[in-house]
């Protein structure tokens, strides 16, 4: 069974964050071991969340257990995202290449682990909503770490310093960064949707804007991509695979009224394609 560390937001009342993202994973039959960098009982975005960040002590102490057990070695796959200090980051740097320098037991020594950054950094019509050090700090020691960068166009463009209004933008915005970009948050016309791209190849997976979207999306984005990745999926059907989880779960919250994103009652149904995400290749 494959294994994750997630390193990212526990909020106990909200279907984002490492929360969202470790349910997520367990439809595909991958375990995770998730180290919170905030305990929060519920998303900011609906008011004062209560809880706090989590002390670095306490975060540097729960990876010194997990490696004490040997657990480095067994990683498939790191995600790591929201990060309350910068001090955080630059420790989720270090964990990361542990995980990679860890020996790999029973004859797998040639699966490397995949890592997947995302930002978690700010969005339109928000701006920053961490502390600039953070930021900084996600920049310089977690984006050259990445296999693959998993960001809103916002995020993008800060990471890049250029226009990513539209999916050829982002295309170009993404190649920049020389690695694997998944960018969501791509407006175009009526629709949105998100771009996948390396220096060989770049797809778009768009869909209808739902009339409300709750919060957590980026996140089960990233987490439905990560494990395309570990099936070895196509570059165009792990996107639209990803795309049509998320898009399917948002159309469910809307149709039940659900305030969270629904993704322990969508199954199975969060692995599959949704034929509502026109998938489209670009030049």
């Amino acid at each position: 069974m494959p294994l994750a560390l997630i390193i990212s937001s526990h909020v106990a009342g909200s279907q984002v964050g490492a929360t969202a993202q470790a349910t997520a994973l367990a439809q595909f039959r991958i375990d995770s071991m998730v180290v919170p960098t905030v305990l929060y009982g519920r998303h900011p975005g609906w008011g004062i969340p209560g809880g706090a960040p989590v002390p670095i002590e306490v975060f540097e102490g729960m990876m010194d257990g997990i490696e004490a057990n040997g657990l480095f070695g067994l990683v498939d796959l790191v995600i790591t995202g929201y990060f309350a200090t910068a001090a955080q980051a630059r420790a989720a740097a270090r964990v990361i290449d542990a995980v990679r320098e860890s020996p790999r037991p029973n004859g797998a020594a040639t699966r490397r682990p995949t890592v997947v950054v995302d930002p978690t950094m700010g969005d339109a019509g928000k701006g920053l909503y961490i502390p600039a050090e953070t930021a900084d700090a996600i920049i310089a020691d977690l984006i050259p770490r990445a296999d693959v960068v998993a960001c809103n166009s916002w995020e993008l463009q800060k990471l890049t310093g250029t226009d990513t209004r539209d999916p050829q933008a982002a295309m170009r915005a993404a190649r920049l960064l020389g690695k694997t970009t998944l960018v969501s948050s791509v407006h175009r016309g009526t629709e949105i949707g998100a771009v996948l791209a390396d220096r060989k190849e770049a797809w778009l997976a768009a869909h209808a804007k739902a009339e409300r979207s709750p919060n957590g999306t980026g996140d089960l984005l990233t987490a439905l991509y990560a494990a395309s990745i570990l099936e070895g999926q196509t570059f165009s059907y792990g996107l639209a695979r990803a795309v049509g989880g998320v898009a399917e779960t948002v159309t469910a919250a809307n149709i039940w009224n659900a305030p969270e994103l629904p993704i322990v009652a969508m199954g199975a149904r969060i692995k599959q394609t949704s034929p509502t995400v026109r998938i489209e290749r670009l030049a």
